[in-house]
C-alpha cells in the first residue's frame, strides 16, 4: 500500500525583484558601421536582472528597455514560470510604451535554472548546434573585403553577409565581385541592402521596386543565397512583386514590432527569409510562434540579431531548440566589430568553433555569466 505524504505542500517560487542597469564601453577607434551615417564612439548594453525569492536570478539583454519603469509591480510576486502570462503583459507594455523584450529573455534564463536544463532544450531540443554565418559591418574597399573573405574562410566561417551602402549599388556590387573570385563557392554569400529603415537622423530614401530588380539581378549573376531589405519595410506590395521576379532570396523583419505583421508578411508571400530578433520583437516566447509559421509555410527562419553577446546567445538557444535554420547571424567584423566589444559584459564571449559551428552547452538557462568587473566599470545608470 502506497503510503501518503504528509507535511506541508511546496509554496510556489515568487519573482521578488527587477533590476535594470546601463553600461557603456567607449569605442577608440569609433566604429563605422554601414547603415549609420554618424560614427559610433561608444556601444551601450541594458541588463535585466529577474530574482525570486529562492536565490536564483535570471539574465537577459539587447534592447534599452525603454519605457519599462514602473511596470515591476505587474511580475513581482508572480510565477517566474508563467511565461505565456508575462509575454502578454510585455505584449502591452510594448504597445503603450516601449519594446521591453530583453525582460522575457531573463525570464527564459531563470526558466533554466529552475528546471536544472538549457534554454534550447526547453524550447524543443532539436539541436545543441546552428551553424554561423560571419555578419560584417562595415564597407570596406574591393580589396580590402577580399581579404577578410579570407579571413573569415581561415576562421571555419561558411557563410559571410555583405553590407551594401556605398553611395552607387554598382560599386556595392564591384565589392562583391571582388569577393566571389576570391573565395569562389567555399562561402555563401548573403547581401544586406539595409533599405528597410534609417537611424533617426537620416532622412535620405530608401530604393524603389525599380531601384531593386536591377540589383537583385546581379546578386543572381553572383549566387547570393538572400537579398536583405531590398525595399523600406512598408513596401509589401515591393516585397512581393520582387519575390515573384527574381530567382536570390528575399529576407526582411529584422525591426518588425508586431507578430501579427510577420502573418501578414507570409500570407502576402512577401518574404523567403523571416528576420525577427527575440531582444527586439516578441522574445523568445513571441519567436516561436513565428519559427512555427515559417515551418508551416516552407520559409526559412533565421533570427537577425545585432544587439550583444546574450541577445545573440538567446536567437541561438531559439534557433537551434526548433527551428531548421541554415544558418544564423554572428555579428563579427575584426577588428572595426570584435568578441571583446560586442559581448564587454559577459564573462566569456559567445564563440564560433573552427567548423562554423556555435556550440551551446548544458548549462541551465542561456548558458552565459556576467563580466560582474567590467559592468561596474561600464555602469551609467
Amino acid at each position: 500500500m502506497q503510503r501518503r505524504r504528509t507535511g506541508r505542500p511546496r509554496t510556489r517560487m515568487k519573482i521578488t525583484g527587477i533590476e535594470i542597469t546601463h553600461h557603456r564601453l567607449p569605442l577608440d577607434p569609433p566604429f563605422h558601421a554601414s547603415w549609420d551615417s554618424q560614427p559610433r564612439v561608444s556601444f551601450d548594453a541594458t541588463l535585466v536582472r529577474v530574482t525570486t525569492d529562492e536565490g536564483l536570478t535570471g539574465i537577459g539583454s539587447g534592447d534599452t528597455m525603454s519605457g519599462f519603469a514602473g511596470h515591476e509591480r505587474f511580475f513581482i510576486g508572480e510565477d517566474p514560470m508563467a511565461i505565456e502570462r508575462h509575454y502578454r503583459i510585455l505584449s502591452n507594455i510594448q504597445f503603450h510604451y516601449g519594446r521591453c523584450w530583453p525582460l522575457d529573455l531573463a525570464l527564459w534564463d531563470l526558466a533554466g535554472k529552475i528546471t536544472g536544463q538549457p534554454v534550447w532544450k526547453l524550447l524543443g531540443g532539436l539541436s545543441n548546434k546552428v551553424a554561423a554565418y560571419a555578419s560584417s559591418g562595415t564597407l570596406r574597399n574591393p580589396g580590402q573585403l577580399a581579404e577578410a573573405a579570407e579571413a573569415y574562410l581561415a576562421a571555419g566561417f561558411k557563410a559571410l553577409k555583405i553590407r551594401f551602402h556605398r553611395g552607387d549599388w554598382r560599386a556595392d556590387i564591384k565589392a562583391l565581385e571582388a569577393v566571389r573570385a576570391r573565395v569562389g563557392t567555399r562561402l555563401e554569400l548573403m547581401v544586406d541592402c539595409n533599405q528597410g529603415w534609417r537611424m533617426s537622423w537620416d532622412a535620405y530614401a530608401p530604393w524603389s521596386l525599380k531601384d531593386a530588380v536591377p540589383v537583385a539581378r546581379e546578386l543572381e549573376r553572383l549566387g547570393v543565397y538572400w537579398m536583405e531589405e531590398p525595399l523600406h519595410r512598408s513596401d509589401r506590395e515591393g516585397m512581393r512583386r520582387l519575390r515573384e521576379m527574381v530567382d536570390v532570396r528575399i529576407a526582411g523583419g529584422e525591426m518588425t514590432r508586431e507578430l501579427y505583421e510577420f502573418r501578414d508578411l507570409i500570407r502576402d508571400g512577401c518574404l523567403d527569409v523571416l528576420q525577427p530578433d527575440a531582444a527586439l520583437v516578441g522574445g523568445i516566447t513571441g519567436l516561436r510562434r513565428i519559427a512555427a509559421m515559417a515551418q508551416e509555410n516552407n520559409l526559412v527562419f533565421t533570427p537577425h540579431t545585432w544587439t550583444n553577446g546574450m541577445g545573440v546567445t538567446a536567437n541561438c538557444h531559439l534557433t537551434a531548440g526548433l527551428a531548421d535554420a541554415p544558418f544564423i547571424e554572428f555579428p563579427y567584423d575584426p577588428p572595426e566589430w570584435s568578441l571583446p566589444r560586442r559581448d564587454f559584459m559577459m564573462r566569456q564571449p559567445l564563440e564560433v568553433g573552427p567548423d562554423g559551428m556555435i556550440t551551446l552547452s548544458d548549462t541551465p538557462g542561456l548558458g552565459y555569466e556576467p563580466d560582474e568587473d567590467m559592468l561596474a566599470r561600464t555602469r551609467i545608470g
